[in-house]
C-alpha cells in the first residue's frame, strides 16, 4: 500500500493536508474486467491509478467498443469530468488486477485551490490528456489501417508477444482480419519477422514509420 507521500502529486503537501486528504481518500483494489467508472456516469471522485492497467473506451450505435487510451501508475484518470462538472465521457475497465486512489473532489477542492504547485500538476495532467485525445482523433480519421499497424508495431512490439492478435485488433480499432491480413503483407515485404508465440522478432522500424510519419 502506498503512502500519500509516495505519490507525486501529493509530495509538497504539508502533514495537516496530508492528514485532511487520508480523511476524504479510500482506496480500492480492482480485479481484471472491472470497471472503474461508466460513460455517461456522473463523477464523484477524483481516481489516481495506483496499481494496474486501465483501458478507456467509447460505445457506438452497435455496441462496439472504440479504443481511446490505455492508462499506467502513477496517474489521474478522466480528472477532467470532474474539473468541468461532466459525466465521464468514455467508460473505464481494468485489463489487470489494479488499485486506486479515491479523492471525494468536493472536499478534495478546498486543499486544490489553495495549493498552486498540486494545481500546477494537475493542469499538467490534462494538458497530457489534451495530446492523448489529439492523437486518438489523428489516429482515428487521419491513418489507414496499414498505419495503424504499423506506428503500433513501432511503438509497441512487445504486445504482440503478451496479446492475442484479436485483442490488439481491438486496441487499433479494426478487424482481426484485416490485421492478420495487414501483417501478413508486412511479413511478405520483409518489413517484420515473425518469433515464438506470434511475437515480432525484428521489424524495419524505417519503412514502417514511413507508413504514419
Amino acid at each position: 500500500m502506498l503512502s500519500l507521500t509516495q505519490i507525486p502529486f501529493f509530495t509538497k503537501l504539508n502533514p495537516d493536508e496530508l492528514v485532511l486528504l487520508g480523511d476524504i481518500s479510500q482506496e480500492r483494489a480492482y480485479k481484471k474486467g472491472e470497471i472503474l467508472f461508466y460513460e455517461r456516469e456522473e463523477p464523484k471522485y477524483l481516481h489516481i491509478l495506483l496499481e494496474g492497467v486501465l483501458k478507456l473506451y467509447k460505445t457506438n450505435f452497435k455496441s462496439q467498443q472504440i479504443f481511446l487510451h490505455q492508462f499506467k501508475p502513477i496517474s489521474f484518470v478522466a480528472e477532467l469530468a470532474n474539473f468541468e462538472n461532466i459525466p465521464y465521457p468514455a467508460t473505464s475497465e481494468f485489463t489487470t488486477d489494479g488499485r486506486v486512489l479515491k479523492i471525494d473532489y468536493e472536499a478534495f477542492k478546498s486543499i486544490l485551490f489553495t495549493h498552486p504547485e498540486l494545481s500546477f500538476n494537475i493542469i499538467h495532467s490534462l494538458s497530457e490528456k489534451l495530446k492523448i485525445m489529439s492523437e486518438v482523433v489523428h489516429n482515428e480519421v487521419i491513418l489507414t489501417a496499414e498505419a495503424k499497424i504499423a506506428k503500433f508495431i513501432v511503438e509497441h512490439p512487445e504486445l504482440f508477444s503478451e496479446l492475442k492478435q484479436t485483442k490488439i485488433a481491438q486496441l487499433l480499432n479494426i478487424t482481426p482480419e484485416t490485421l492478420s491480413r495487414v501483417l501478413g503483407k508486412f511479413k511478405n515485404q520483409g518489413l517484420i519477422e515473425f518469433g515464438e508465440n506470434q511475437s515480432i522478432a525484428t521489424s524495419n522500424r524505417i519503412k514502417l514509420s514511413a507508413f504514419f510519419e
